[in-house]
């Protein structure tokens, strides 16, 4: 969910990420996490992320901030990406590092 805000109110919450706050705190399904935010008050997205266990990121430079999806408590650090060295169509090895500086997809397929 990307925001301009570090805060979400609680109908946007549930329609974009199915967490609706109930008097239990914040519940999906049969799942609740305590979050004492009163219903119709904004969600820090701080406090969101850490109960949530979601990645949360802030770019300065634009605004926005980007919180999720739920990670089970491995979530990244950082969005920034690790170095990597692919093969290149020929086969050649390919440094991730040379596009530094410049957007990138990278688009990765699994047959499982």
């Amino acid at each position: 969910m990307i925001l301009d805000r570090p805060e979400v109110t609680s109908a946007e919450l549930a329609r974009r990420t199915g967490w609706k706050l109930e008097p239990e705190g914040a519940c999906k399904g049969d799942r609740c996490v305590p979050l004492a935010v009163a219903p119709g008050d904004a969600v820090d997205l701080h406090v969101l992320a850490e109960r949530l266990g979601m990645a949360l990121v802030h770019d300065e430079d634009h605004g926005l901030w980007a919180v999720g999806p739920e990670s089970g408590g491995h979530a990244l650090l950082s969005a920034r990406m690790p170095d990597l060295e692919l093969p290149d169509r020929t086969g050649r090895p390919f440094d991730l590092r040379s596009l530094r500086g410049t957007k990138v997809l990278l688009v990765a397929w699994a047959s499982w």
